[in-house]
């Protein structure tokens, strides 16, 4: 979280596995209450309702402002970067992102969606927030996470950012984004998921929980049997061959460029994948989006500052 003339800047990765803040990670997924819940953790308190948050995931959908759960996440995600400053009272400026072939369509609306009320009181984890929304910048999803190492990017570069729900793509040439080079797949971790679960179900007939196959593919092992896991890991081996035949679809050739990946879908690359690690670079830190949103954000702000 950044500062600017008594505005905190927080950024807000909105993923469909993951919302993430420069120094938070929550899972995406939000369960209504009419009364308070009976364990406690993770409790959004807003307009009457109850909400348990970080349970499962979100359902993909194409349009994030469609549903509350959003704005609601959203919330959560601020309570949470504030609170690691003990902050409970501030004026916010948001950054945030779209994937990239769909940020020109959905730019405002999303913009309109998160700032709805400019001030707005809640609590989370019995802790009350008073917030003033100032304003929200949007950037597209990707290139934010690598923006900081843009010196390292010479020649020809393809970026995979590669999401709970989507995979976006972006040619960057000489250390510029290729605007009409960029492309957004409905093919993110969570198919692999699903996969690796309808793989369970159909070998062995029992059902396996999200929770056990996500520790597989986010770490390569989980303290399951053997036969499980094996089926389990040739599923994530055919996710990522499949990663690689979307990318040369897009013209990607190992010989003539490096590829950078970001988001969740790096894990499983490094973990079931066969690549070249001089030509091919994982950014591991979930985070980098996010850090990249709020960069951007400070920098487009100060800029405007000068005279």
């Amino acid at each position: 979280m950044k500062e600017l003339n008594n505005t905190k800047i927080i950024a807000i990765d909105h993923g469909y596995g993951n919302i993430k803040t420069a120094n938070t990670v929550t899972p995406t997924g939000i369960t209504a209450y009419e009364t308070e819940p009976i364990f406690s953790g993770s409790i959004l308190e807003y307009n009457g309702m109850y909400y348990r948050v970080g349970e499962g995931h979100k359902e993909f959908i194409a349009d994030k402002a469609m549903d509350e759960d959003y704005y609601l996440l959203t919330l959560m995600a601020v309570a949470r970067e504030l609170n690691i400053c003990g902050i409970r009272t501030a004026n916010v400026h948001l950054a945030a992102g779209l994937p990239l072939t769909w940020i020109r369509k959905q730019r405002e609306e999303f913009r309109n969606y998160l700032l709805r009320n400019p001030d707005v009181e809640y609590r989370f984890n019995g802790k009350e927030y008073h917030i003033h929304f100032v304003g929200c910048s949007l950037y597209p999803q990707g290139y934010p996470a690598i923006v900081s190492r843009l010196g390292d990017f010479k020649g020809t570069n393809l970026l995979a950012d590669i999401g709970n729900g989507t995979m976006n793509i972006l040619y960057i040439n000489n250390k510029k984004a290729v605007e009409s080079r960029c492309w957004t797949e409905k093919f993110g971790v969570n198919q692999c998921m699903i996969a690796a679960r309808n793989a369970i179900l159909d070998s062995f007939g029992v059902k396996i929980e999200d929770a056990t196959v996500e520790q597989v593919l986010r770490f390569g092992t989980a303290d399951i049997g053997k036969p499980y896991l094996d089926c389990i890991t040739a599923v994530a081996r055919a996710y990522v061959s499949d990663i690689f035949a979307t990318l040369r679809r897009y013209e990607y050739n190992p010989d003539l460029m490096r590829l950078y990946i970001v988001g969740g879908g790096g894990c499983l690359v490094r973990n079931f994948g066969s690549y070249d690690k001089a030509r091919i670079t994982i950014v591991d830190d979930i985070c980098a989006t996010a850090k990249g949103y709020e960069y951007l954000a400070y920098a487009s702000l100060r800029r405007k500052e000068q005279p």
